[in-house]
């Protein structure tokens, strides 16, 4: 033991807002009515405390992590967590390992949770497969990636998949509120004020993720100092569009690459201009080299435009009657 090491209760105090402010039961648990709302089949698995394993997937600050504390937390289950950016084939078999030993000790169950799951290589995911099967552990993998690409069908077809959707703007207001009313874990009930239309501003901001909303929050509340009862800090409209900036386009080389270009020229092919608009725009914001999006413009241009008329591409204008010479000559010498 590290006696100069801060203890769990300072680091939870010094935690960031958003992680602070985890929910911790499914009552506290906001989003993802599809996956877990009342009715479907995880929560009642929840509330039974049965567990399996299960793979979650979609965009960034939607619950996936926090999802999977919470089944521990309700089913009484082990948590172990492990990042696949850092963690190798030997942390996995530690983990499992682990599970094992508390297995036979008192008989509790292990929810072994793997962050961006999809980049663990083939071997890692490998070394899964036994411990699933067996009941050793239960994988709760979470990835923002396309798990159909990017996790081996052996465990693909252990696991339940589950996809988040971003959350609803209105959504983000109640989690944001909650940190504001929260004296425990959030920024002290009633000694942040928002200016009118603040709420709002950080939904729109956050675009579906919770997480960019609270950051946002929290670093313009401590640009301002500290709150105290006798004088509640107020934050100005201007305070959170500073704080939130400019959220980051999500666009990468391989899904979006591929997905915003073909979304693009579908856009020109049916003559929806809006749309064409938005998708280059988007290419670009995402940084997308624009020779690229030129060249299949002129692809487009050659194949769609082109082949629909292709009488227009000569001069002068051929006859276009169906005996014509110019069409076929031998038929019309006949």
């Amino acid at each position: 033991m590290d006696l100069f090491a801060p203890s769990d209760e300072q680091l939870a105090a010094e935690a960031p807002l958003a992680a602070r402010m985890r929910p911790r039961s499914l009552s506290e648990f906001v989003g993802q009515e599809g996956v877990v709302g009342p009715g479907t089949v995880l929560r009642a698995a929840i509330e039974r405390t049965e567990l399996f394993s299960m793979i979650f997937f979609g965009p960034p600050g939607t619950g996936k992590t926090t999802l999977a504390r919470v089944i521990a937390a309700e089913t009484g289950a082990r948590f172990v967590q492990l990042s696949a950016v850092s963690a190798g084939t030997a942390d996995v078999r530690a983990a499992i390992q682990g599970a094992r030993e508390a297995r036979a000790l008192d008989t509790a169950r292990t929810i072994l949770f793997i962050d961006e799951i999809h980049r663990f290589n083939k071997a890692q995911q490998d070394a899964l497969l036994p411990a699933i099967e067996d009941a050793v552990v239960y994988l709760i993998g979470a990835t923002t990636e396309n798990p159909y690409f990017e996790v081996n069908s052996a465990l693909l077809s252990r696991c339940q998949l589950y996809r988040f959707e971003a959350l609803l703007p209105e959504q983000v207001e109640l989690i944001v509120r909650a940190a504001l009313d929260d004296g425990e874990r959030g920024l002290s009930h009633g000694q942040v004020q928002l200016e009118e239309g603040g709420l709002a501003l950080l939904a729109e901001a956050a675009h579906g993720d919770a997480r960019v909303a609270l950051n946002a929050l929290e670093t313009a509340v401590r640009s301002r100092g500290p709150a105290s009862p006798a004088a509640p800090l107020a934050i100005s409209l201007d305070d959170l569009r500073d704080a939130a900036q400019k959220a980051p386009v999500t666009y990468d080389r391989e899904d979006a690459h591929y997905d915003t270009i073909s979304a693009f020229i579908k856009s020109m092919r049916g003559s929806d201009p809006d749309a064409a608009v938005y998708y280059m725009a988007s290419m670009l914001a995402g940084g997308e080299d624009p020779k690229f999006i030129v060249r299949r413009m002129i692809v487009f241009a050659s194949e769609d435009v082109g082949n629909a008329d292709p009488w227009r591409s000569s001069w002068p204008p051929r006859p276009r009657g169906r005996w014509s010479s110019s069409v076929c000559p031998s038929v019309a010498s006949t």
